[in-house]
């Protein structure tokens, strides 16, 4: 590790180097890898402490599977696509716990629908758009975008992934891929398309 210069070892390296003890080479590797974890993990979980807690548990993770990595892809897909599921798993303990908890507030409340504070993503950057207020827009509508269709949309044209690579970090179908990718892709065109006319813009 040290007769090279960090950068100038490539991750497939570096994962060798880790298998055999190298904690400085498994360091490297979080240090190139950490923010598009983490970023991956914001657009997924829309806060940060979610975030924060999706990108430690991906590289603990990654860690204690390093001895499964195959080489079959990139370490980076093979990096993310345990972000993914991380992200998965959590989203799906949430939605269980948000139904236990409106199912016993109902209970009490005579069944009174629950409001729940939108998510704020105002202050979080996002490199697809220059203006501000077009990466407010953005983000608010991924927030409201159908999670399905958000999960492609990020893979794909925030992230860069292909479409082979988002159709194996999610485990559906290619056609899948495409097919949530154009209705959230449309998704998008509409609310901008709605935001860019109220302003005499279109």
């Amino acid at each position: 590790m040290e007769a090279k210069k960090n950068g100038s070892i490539s991750d497939d390296e570096l994962v060798k180097l880790s298998r055999n003890g190298d904690k400085n080479a498994f360091g490297e590797l979080v240090k190139r890898h950490e923010g598009k974890v983490y970023t991956l993990g914001f657009r997924f979980m829309k806060n940060r402490e979610d975030a924060a807690d999706v990108m430690q548990d991906t590289f603990l993770q990654a860690y204690r599977k390093l001895g499964s990595f195959e080489g079959k892809s990139a370490f980076s897909t093979w990096l993310y696509r345990i972000a993914v599921n991380i992200c998965l798993m959590r989203k799906r303990k949430k939605k269980l716990e948000y139904v236990s908890f409106d199912s016993a507030i109902e209970s009490e409340s005579g069944g009174d629908d629950i409001k729940r504070e939108p998510v704020d993503w105002s202050d979080e950057p996002l490199e697809l758009a220059d203006k501000k207020q077009v990466r407010e827009k953005i983000e608010k509508a991924l927030s409201k975008m159908p999670g399905e269709y958000r999960e492609v949309v990020v893979l794909r044209d925030m992230d860069g992934f292909s479409n082979n690579a988002v159709a194996d970090m999610l485990k559906i179908s290619l056609p899948a891929v495409k097919s949530r990718l154009h209705k959230g892709r449309m998704y998008l065109r509409k609310e901008l398309s709605d935001y860019f006319r109220s302003r005499g813009e279109l």
